[in-house]
């Protein structure tokens, strides 16, 4: 973790060692583009180097320290400002936008709105997601002196939001003197990428429209060392002398600058290991985990997959970053509450390689998985572990698989041994006319519906249990947020996702209680003219709390939802309600809102269930997580 923080009286010198270098530039036939005086200002820069890493849209709520700031967002061309109705909205927003779009942004105002936006941006941290927060701070003339400013708790101390985003950002850039500005903002940004994590951005909010020297260039620089930066100018004076396009120049050189690189001795050194490991086992098998992710290593996986032949399987919070059509794919491993037959085989395996793998209390059932050290291979995105060891360090994720791929001997005895116990998932019992919904009966529909064109947001609760049985076609998403599980994510993310999946038409399964932390901005989509399907789930209260240990805080007032959205969407924008209480009203209530008249609208369902009706999944997931929350301390 590293802080930048300017310096009133004057320019900070660069650390020892290292330049600024140019990484990305403008698509124009020439390398030198300047911009005139009035553009070459802070708050212009910043706004291009969003749009140059892929940010097409931010999540802002405007308040008197970010004005200024949001005036250059708004007139950069490519860069669309989305204002959400609170901050921590706009957190998770752009949340959601860095899983569809692989990098997101979001800007608020000094304190009231940076630590309103803390929890999405500890959550983004714990999900590995490149964050950019945008924070409008104060005018760089009360740095230092001993004023007291609103929009603080009354002390003459202006790191207060800073303290607090140290924990939950892997970089932090307070913007207060120009001088320095353009290396701050760059270091800030490409750190965010290299580290697949959330930066904090303040921004003094009198220096966005101020012109200055350093933002006279467009190419965006980054921090190298000086063998990089001789490499990087190689490069680029290689492809321009053999006529390449500069804009092609851009995209190879930006590549470069933001990947990083296996040590190659180790790398052989960890394939042998580990092919002399899993060669001697009888039955190994597979299993991906979310950091395929930061590592960008689903296709290496794959790969390995193929060229291996064991059987795989992803964790839960891996779901859709493998193909769920692969062969010899068993479905989710969580422990006691897996796909049906797939712990038995994990879990029986002599060995098992894990890609990626976050192992916490709920990914493994409060700690019942029947893992073995031993016997697994961990692969990290930088880092190989073989059984209690070797070790090695240096060692990127998608080489190694890609090179294991080349050199494991094929086994499908797992598989073949799954094959012969397997047995196919039933069907819900049909309902009877009339018969009360059945949560079961709902994901049976919701499970037609998907296609590669989809994507699944689950939120956190018995949706995560329900949707992990949803079997998702070729190119379906599936995105939730598992490690951090923050109840309420799931609104301003599918706000984020479908804003940067404009391809693909988002579903999401949404609990009462949690709909109603974040609720507000069901406006904004109507706003951006979203045409999500909403599923949301009203059974009384925190059925996944209920599950883990039930007390009348779990009660919550209910709403009419649909009347809600409906006040909400107030005629403007397109919007259609529905309420459901019986599978008949469910399958009209679905055909309608993927027929052709809906395909173009948000639409919003209300599905009326019993307060007990929950999947057998959570019933014995609640139970176990309850007994490791209540174990008694150890003795003293």
């Amino acid at each position: 973790m590293d802080t930048g923080i300017g310096d009133v009286d004057g320019p900070k010198a660069a650390p020892r060692g290292a330049l600024a270098c140019p990484a990305t530039f403008p698509a124009s036939s020439s390398p030198a583009s300047f911009a005139t005086s009035a553009e070459a200002t802070m708050g212009r820069h910043l706004a291009r180097r969003l749009v140059q890493v892929g940010v097409s849209d931010v999540f802002a709520v405007p308040g008197d320290f970010n004005l200024t700031l949001l005036d250059h967002l708004i007139a950069e061309p490519g860069l669309r400002l989305i204002g959400c109705c609170n901050e921590l909205n706009a957190g998770y927003a752009a949340d959601g936008y860095a899983r569809a779009k692989g990098v997101g942004a979001c800007a608020v105002t000094f304190t009231v709105g940076g630590l309103s936006v803390l929890n999405a941006i500890a959550g983004a941290y714990s999900e590995n997601l490149p964050l950019i927060c945008i924070v409008g701070g104060p005018n760089s003339n009360d740095y230092g002196t001993n004023r007291i400013l609103h929009h603080t708790i009354g002390l003459p101390d202006f790191s207060q939001e800073l303290r607090a985003f140290q924990t939950v950002t892997c970089y932090q850039a307070v913007v207060n003197n120009l001088d320095d500005a353009h290396e701050q903002i760059d270091k800030a940004i490409s750190t965010a990428l290299k580290e697949s994590k959330p930066v904090y951005i303040s921004v003094s909010c009198n220096l966005p429209g101020v012109s200055h020297p350093t933002f006279s260039r467009d190419p965006v620089p980054y921090f190298l060392s000086p063998r990089s930066l001789i490499t990087f100018f190689l490069l680029v004076y290689v492809r321009a002398m053999i006529g390449r396009h500069w804009a092609e120049c851009t995209r190879v050189t930006d590549e470069w600058c933001t990947c990083r690189m296996s040590n190659q001795m180790g790398l052989e050194a960890a394939v042998e290991a580990t092919v002399q490991f899993l060669d001697k086992s009888v039955k190994p098998v597979m299993v991906a985990g979310p950091k395929l992710r930061v590592a960008k290593a689903g296709a290496a996986f794959a790969e390995l997959a193929d060229a291996s032949g064991y059987a795989l399987a992803t964790m839960p919070s891996a779901k859709g970053m493998v193909a769920e059509t692969l062969p010899r794919f068993l479905g989710t491993y969580w422990g006691a509450v897996s796909t049906a037959f797939c712990a038995e085989i994990v879990e029986s395996a002599d060995a098992y390689l894990f890609a990626g793998p976050i192992f916490n209390d709920y990914s493994s059932v409060g700690y019942s998985f029947l893992l073995k050290k031993e016997k697994a291979v961990i692969v990290q995105p930088d880092r190989v572990t073989v059984g209690n060891g070797p070790a090695f360090g240096c060692i990127m994720m998608k080489d190694f698989l890609s090179a294991l791929a080349k050199r494991v001997t094929k086994n499908t005895t797992a598989y073949e041994n799954y094959k012969r116990i397997f047995v196919p998932d039933g069907e819900p019992p049909e309902s009877e006319p009339g018969e009360p919904l059945r949560v079961n009966v709902l994901f049976k529909h919701v499970q037609k519906i998907l296609t590669g064109d989809s994507a699944v947001i689950a939120e956190t609760g018995d949706s995560w249990f329900n949707c992990q049985k949803l079997k998702l076609p070729d190119g379906c998403g599936y995105e939730f947020q598992m490690q951090y599980g923050s109840i309420g994510w799931s609104v301003g993310a599918l706000l984020g996702y479908a804003q940067g999946a404009k391809d693909k038409r988002v579903i999401a399964c949404i609990g009462d209680g949690s709909f109603q932390v974040t609720a507000q901005d069901v406006s904004t989509m109507l706003r951006c003219e979203q045409n999500s399907i909403i599923f949301l789930i009203n059974n009384g209260g925190y059925t996944i709390e209920v599950e883990i240990h039930d007390g009348p805080y779990n009660v919550i007032k209910n709403w009419n939802y649909t009347g809600l959205v409906d006040a909400i969407h107030n005629g403007e924008g397109k919007c259609w309600t529905a309420k459901v209480t019986c599978e008949e009203e469910l399958t009209a209530a679905i055909e309608t809102a993927t027929g052709e008249e809906k395909q173009d609208c948000l639409c919003f369902i209300e599905v009326i269930a019993h307060k007990d009706d929950t999947s057998k999944e959570l019933l014995e997931w609640g139970s176990r997580v309850s007994a490791a929350n209540s174990r008694p301390p150890n003795p003293q």
